[in-house]
């Protein structure tokens, strides 16, 4: 594959306009769930469509209900090369609190840090960094060898922080235009700086908010306690008993379809050596939770959870009120597996609300959003492909790993284009996604530019 080489070579020489472009990416607020922003998110994408056009793609900024998408193409060569679909997104989330961050949030800065230096800015890796990780290296093999060796087209949104309203529509719409033989995600991360991985399964999500309503109005506790019915008193019965003793979710037939980990897999896991007590310590947590008996990356990539994301009633404030609260609520979602139906699992959250509340008590669960667990194959041609890759540039092997976050649109990809999709990032666990002083290391962004080269001429001879 010495085509990559001297695209290789290209960005060694011109490392410095690649951050510049990044850092002024990075400076634009494209905070998509503060209509506050609403312009510079429309800024951002514009950017993007514009420095894909400077490539000499034919790139276009798309009205939806919401925030535009980003859609860009380039032809590649007309014999056979595969079709690929690049996916990302130009929003981050918001800035707050804006006071813990030791530089602004919107005001890019590298620093030094223990693996070299590092970009320190809101989306630094999520998902700006990432996104620039494949254009420039569709940049830099478009400047060397003059064009792309497959057909590529660039798909970024601006609704993935705020949970992609227009993101089905668009896909629905526009599906022969976006049709590909393999989608190309950066939005994960690797085992650890110098072991690249390959995400190969993600959970799913069920977002529910649970509310419970007892008297018109605050009650006096004293007056009227033990006579009126207690809202607070009712939601945390439910919520007290959504777990056993051993962690297991209590919620009967929650786990009536999932499976046992493959044992193959498992011994796969184990042989990468997590060391679950520094994962504890770096969260400061002293015990693990969850189900006994489960080793840690089982627990994060392969069981179901449940998890009570808030609570509230009553009187918070500082000091005393003795009062029985008119209502009570609590956000619950659930992590699902693959074998798991969210709108089974949201019907199931119910009957299990409903046999524990108290007699009496008005209660109303509002499920917000779902989303089914996904596997991608891993016998894909494709997927070897970004191994090869991966491999040349790392000079290992790269893991093939699990994910407990959920990524809606690798799903959607495959039920409304009927597309696989490879998921290869290069962000690591410590880079404060969503927290204050997020960050990309320069090693990961510069490694993930030469990957994403190495994918292209791999892709590139898998001329049909």
């Amino acid at each position: 594959m010495a085509e990559e080489k001297p695209v290789f070579a290209h960005m060694d020489t011109t490392a410095d306009a690649a951050l510049e472009r990044w850092a002024e990416f990075l400076c634009i607020p494209s905070v998509s769930t503060d209509p506050a922003y609403n312009d510079r998110t429309r800024e951002a994408a514009e950017w993007a469509a514009a420095q894909l056009r400077d490539i000499g793609f034919d790139a276009s900024v798309r009205p939806t209900d919401g925030h535009p998408m980003v859609v860009a193409h380039h032809p590649g060569p007309d014999d056979g090369a595969p079709r690929v679909l690049y996916y990302g997104h130009y929003d981050v989330q918001p800035p707050d609190p804006v006071a813990e961050w030791d530089t602004g949030p919107f005001t890019p800065t590298i620093v030094d840090g223990p693996r070299g230096r590092r970009m320190v800015a809101r989306g630094a890796v999520d998902d700006k960094g990432q996104v620039m990780t494949f254009i420039e290296a569709l940049r830099a093999w478009k400047t060397v060898h003059g064009e792309l060796p497959v057909a590529a087209t660039v798909f970024l949104e601006g609704e993935e922080e705020c949970g992609s309203p227009s993101l089905i529509p668009f896909l629905t719409a526009n599906k022969a235009e976006l049709a590909a033989d393999v989608c190309v995600v950066s939005d994960t991360g690797k085992w650890d700086v110098d072991t690249p991985a390959i995400t190969t399964r993600l959970r799913g999500l069920l977002y529910t908010e649970l509310t419970v309503r007892g008297p018109s109005h605050d009650l006096h506790s004293g007056i009227y306690g033990g006579a009126a019915p207690n809202p607070l008193n009712a939601l945390t019965r439910v919520l007290g008993g959504l777990h056993d003793d051993e962690g297991r979710v209590n919620i009967p037939g929650f786990y009536d379809a999932v499976e046992e980990l493959d044992q193959a897999v498992r011994e796969s896991w184990d042989a990468l050596g997590a060391d679950e007590r520094a994962f504890l310590d770096s969260i400061g947590a002293q015990a693990a939770g969850g189900e006994t008996g489960r080793s840690m990356l089982e627990k994060v990539w392969a069981r179901p959870t449940c998890d009570i994301n808030g609570a509230i009633g009553g009187y918070t404030g500082t000091g005393a009120k003795t009062v029985i609260p008119a209502q009570a609520s609590a956000k619950v979602s659930f992590r699902l597996v693959p074998e798991q139906d969210p709108e089974r699992i949201g019907e199931l959250f119910r009957r299990f609300v409903a046999s524990r509340m108290p007699a009496g008590a008005h209660w109303q669960l509002d499920v917000h959003k779902g989303a089914p667990a996904f596997r991608v194959p891993t016998d894909s041609p494709y997927l070897g492909a970004a191994a090869d890759a991966l491999e040349t540039v790392y000079h290992k092997r790269p893991v093939l790993i699990g994910s407990g976050g959920s990524i809606p649109v690798v799903e959607q990809f495959k039920r409304v284009l009927g597309m696989d999709t490879l998921l290869m990032g290069f962000g690591l666990d410590d880079d404060r996604m969503h927290s204050p002083n997020e960050k990309f290391e320069l090693t990961c962004f510069e490694r993930g530019m030469k990957s994403h080269a190495a994918l292209l001429a791999r892709l590139g001879a898998m001329r049909g």
